[in-house]
Order: C-alpha cells, then sequence, then structure tokens
C-alpha cells in the first residue's frame, strides 16, 4: 500500500469492497462504515460506491494491490461516466503496489526489460485470445507475468502456456514463482520453463517466465537490460 492510499482510506467516510480485501485492512477500518460484497459481485459493488458519492459520501473503493491493473478502477469511472454531468461524482485512481512490481522485487530483477502482464482467467476473456497473447509474447521474446495462472477449474490452462512459449524458449529459461506477494506466508521458488508446473500454484500466486537473456546468480533472476558492463 502507498502512502497516498492510506491517507486515502483514512479520509473516507464510506469503504466499499471485495470482503476479503476488507479483511485485509481490517484495522485500518474498523471505525468506518463498510459496503462489502462476495466475488463475482463487482458491477453491484462499484455501483453501490458510486451511489454513495452521489449522496455526498466521501468514498473509497478498493482493490488488492494497484486499483488500475485488474483492479477496481476501470469499471467505477465506466459507471460514473453514466451518470449525468450535474451529478457525475470525482473520481480520482491511486496508485498502489501490483502483485507483478512486489514478486519481481522478491525474485530479484526480472522486468528489467520489454514484458507482458497476461492472466490466465477467462471468465471474461476467451481462452483462445489469451493464448494467442502468451503466444505473441513468447514469439516477441518478452518477459512473461501471469496473473490467475491455475485455480480447482483451471487445471490445464498453465501447462497450455508452457507448451506455447517453449515453441519459442530454452527448457532452461528461468520461472520464478511467487505466493502471496506482500502478504504473510510470502513463499518464492525459482524453476525453468521445462518444470515450473509442478510447483505448487494458485490463484494467490504470481508467475514470471524470463525472456532469453534472463539468468539466475545468487538465488536472484535477473533480466540484464543491456548495459555493457
Amino acid at each position: 500500500m502507498t502512502p497516498q492510499a492510506k491517507e486515502a482510506i483514512l479520509a473516507a467516510d464510506r469503504v466499499v469492497g471485495y470482503l476479503t480485501y476488507l479483511d485485509l485492512i481490517a484495522d485500518l477500518i474498523k471505525d468506518k462504515e463498510k459496503v462489502g460484497t462476495a466475488m463475482m459481485q463487482e458491477v453491484d459493488r462499484c455501483q453501490q460506491a458510486v451511489d454513495l458519492a452521489i449522496d455526498g459520501h466521501k468514498v473509497v473503493v478498493i482493490s488488492s494491490g494497484d486499483s488500475g491493473i485488474y483492479g477496481m478502477a476501470g469499471l467505477v469511472m465506466e459507471l460514473a461516466n453514466k451518470v449525468p454531468v450535474d451529478q457525475r461524482p470525482q473520481v480520482d485512481i491511486i496508485p498502489g503496489l501490483s502483485a507483478v512490481n512486489v514478486a519481481a522485487a522478491v525474485l530479484g530483477a526480472p522486468l528489467m526489460h520489454d514484458f507482458a502482464v497476461i492472466s490466465l482467467s477467462d471468465l471474461m476473456t476467451p481462452w483462445d485470445l489469451i493464448k494467442k497473447r502468451a503466444d505473441l509474447s513468447a514469439e516477441g521474446d518478452m518477459v512473461i507475468a501471469l496473473y490467475n495462472p491455475r485455480s480447482k477449474k483451471r487445471v490445464t490452462h498453465l501447462d497450455e502456456v508452457r507448451e506455447l512459449v517453449l515453441k519459442h524458449r530454452d527448457p532452461k529459461t528461468p520461472v520464478g514463482i511467487v505466493q502471496k506477494a506482500g502478504r504473510p506466508g510470502q513463499h518464492m521458488v525459482i524453476s525453468d520453463l521445462e518444470n515450473f508446473t509442478k510447483e505448487e500454484i494458485d490463484m494467490q500466486t504470481l508467475v514470471i517466465i524470463g525472456n532469453s537473456q534472463t539468468y539466475v546468480e545468487n538465488g536472484r533472476m535477473i533480466t540484464p537490460r543491456g548495459y555493457k558492463l
């Protein structure tokens, strides 16, 4: 969490968010009015936030990591833009630290060159399109960061992506795996493209696949930028 985000939460009189995320900051919001909903109720949750703002409340909608990276920032803006101009509440997007930033720091410096961030969740994006993005990113020799790599229902998606990347990259390419990045229970493993899917990987895991130049030294991943040493 950035200091700016903490200040916004403390200044608000209404806090809106997914119940799990509200629990993560329970101490910070214990004296505030809260609006929490379960997973898959994102539209209703953000609409309630907009309605509260229209009524004159100072509202924060919280997301894990950064609200503008797979978070609620876009949805809040879309809903606010449907409100007539004379009633439309002001929306400020406050940056946070995304899991890709935190996981990269835990692993070393794997994102020092061009990289792609891809979610393997196909709830709102067709699986064929996700595979195309992964394939083209691998062909372009980009470091690839994977969100939502594996769930109880999606047990083969990660293996399919691994096969796509193997068409373009050496099997020994370093792959970093970070569970619960920046949270209690954080755990890190560095494997390789050939073997990384054998590790424990779930929805709270961030996977970073190195490019053709990425290497491991002293237990940390490094993707060179190209400076002459």
